[in-house]
């Protein structure tokens, strides 16, 4: 009897999109505290297993590290909730469900929940110009960076195998767009890397290669104020880096790159870090939104739509001080993730909630050659220095020792010996992961099957508009 009790007994159950900064260190909390308890579910829904340390992702694209040395795998981390490898399509806020499709046969997965924290993060915004989204690379996932590094050096192999210096010259031109972090840092990292590693190319020559980076504003790293926006741009300027300020890309076709102001330049490579947007799924939300992001109060919570949560880069947060939102910085979006974590608790317990309040700490970035800019604390800092002061800040922040071990010797190695040259993934390695989905696929006795995954199972495989069977019919 009481066994059946058990069974019976309704849980609460808390969803939590998203496993970045503020999806994961929202789970962290939960995992440590309401994950614990018999009456309280807790499921972390992410598109990949394991937790990326975006700010180190430049120096993955350009060889420093090795990709599993910035990663950590969710499922070592949470302990107490469950966690869904999966992508989220839609929610639907009146029938309190989330939507989502997994595995490679791209199962359909719902789930119910009590309270719903967003920190999908932002997707890469194209703003519709032509070929952009076709033939661009991005810097927002694990595999861009590991794509980036493989492409660069596929181009260097390309460049050696022909003779014209026009079409060597389009091969080893690499073009980013955008003069934000992302932008600078991946610039300077890729200048570094393709310096270095043309001089074992003995057909091809340093004057062959041609690195750019467009920026609509009239100072790089905006950020970081002027005065390090301008030394930014004086040390790429030294190291022949070409800087194009007051301009914008206005088309791509994989081999030419034509900006607004007429001007066109020839390149077999566009890395994009030019703008974000929302998640469709957030999209899609019939919620306030401020500049397609989340409008929430003080205490993180969508007030009208009770259970609600959002935090990170899908959340327009309020600063109380300055009356406009909070940046969408990583140091934003874990402290976000915690304070939210702890007010859905005190939502499920009873207890008042606690409001956000954070002052950004400082802000950092490298840009290339045991050189970087930084703001901490209002004080300005900038080259070696300040480059060591980036890897320090955030060899700190990397979660789990072995990870920051594997790092530390990637560095030290590098301080040491030149940076290897292998060519891990190749475009026959792509079409063969291709065919092999493909066929999975194919052979997928459907791709619309529901499963239940949670603990209390939704039976329902109609979809989010078809009501869920009633508790006593799945019993």
């Amino acid at each position: 009897m009481l066994g059946r009790r058990r069974l019976e007994m309704k849980k609460t159950k808390v969803v939590i999109l998203g496993g970045g900064f503020g999806g994961l260190y929202a789970a962290l909390y939960l995992d440590k505290s309401l994950a614990r308890r018999a009456d309280v579910e807790v499921t972390l829904i992410s598109r990949e297993n394991f937790f990326l340390f975006t700010p180190m992702l430049h120096e993955v694209a350009a060889g420093d590290l090795y990709p599993g040395d910035i990663v950590n795998p969710i499922r070592r981390i949470i302990r107490h909730s469950r966690f869904v490898e999966a992508d989220v399509q839609a929610i639907d806020l009146s029938a309190r469900r989330v939507r989502c499709v997994g595995g490679v046969a791209r199962l359909t997965l719902e789930f119910e929940f009590d309270h719903l924290l967003v920190a999908l993060g932002s997707e890469t915004n194209f703003f519709g110009l032509p070929g952009v989204r076709e033939w661009a690379v991005t810097m927002k996932r694990l595999i861009d960076a590991a794509l980036l590094r493989n492409r660069i050096l596929a181009l260097l192999e390309e460049a050696s195998l022909h003779t014209d210096p026009a079409v060597r010259r389009r091969a080893l031109t690499f073009v980013t767009a955008g003069g934000g972090f992302s932008g600078v840092e991946t610039t300077g990292a890729i200048y570094d890397c393709v310096r270095e590693a043309v001089r074992y190319y003995p057909e091809l020559t340093e004057d062959l290669i041609r690195v750019t980076i467009i920026h609509p504003g009239e100072v790089l790293l905006p950020e970081l104020g002027e005065e390090l926006g301008r030394y930014a741009e004086r040390k790429l300027c030294e190291r022949k880096v070409e800087v194009l300020k007051g301009v914008r890309v206005a088309s791509y076709d994989g081999t030419l790159i034509t900006l607004a102001n007429g001007q066109s330049i020839p390149a077999a490579t566009l890395i994009w870090t030019a703008g974000v947007m929302a998640s469709p799924a957030i999209a899609a939300l019939p919620c306030r939104k401020e500049r397609d992001r989340l409008v929430v109060n003080e205490f993180l919570a969508v007030p009208e739509y009770p259970g609600l949560w959002a935090v990170g880069d899908c959340a327009a947060v309020p600063n109380a001080r300055t009356g406009k939102s909070h940046p969408t910085t990583a140091q934003h979006g874990l402290r976000e993730a915690q304070v939210a974590a702890r007010n859905i608790e005190a939502a499920i317990l009873g207890r008042p909630l606690r409001p956000f309040t954070f002052t950004t700490l400082g802000q950092l970035a490298t840009i290339g050659r045991r050189t970087g800019v930084a703001m901490i604390f209002g004080m300005k800092f900038s080259g070696f220095l300040a480059w060591l002061m980036w890897r320090t800040v955030y060899l700190a922040k990397l979660p789990r020792l072995s990870k920051k071990l594997r790092v530390m010797t990637g560095w030290t190695l590098d301080l040491l010996f030149a940076r290897d040259l292998e060519q891990m993934l190749t475009l026959r390695d792509v079409e063969a992961i291709a065919d092999m989905a493909a066929q999975i696929r194919a052979r997928a006795p459907g791709t619309r099957t529901t499963i239940p995954l949670s603990a209390e199972r939704l039976s329902n495989p109609g979809g989010l508009d078809a009501p869920a069977k009633p508790r006593a019919a799945q019993e």
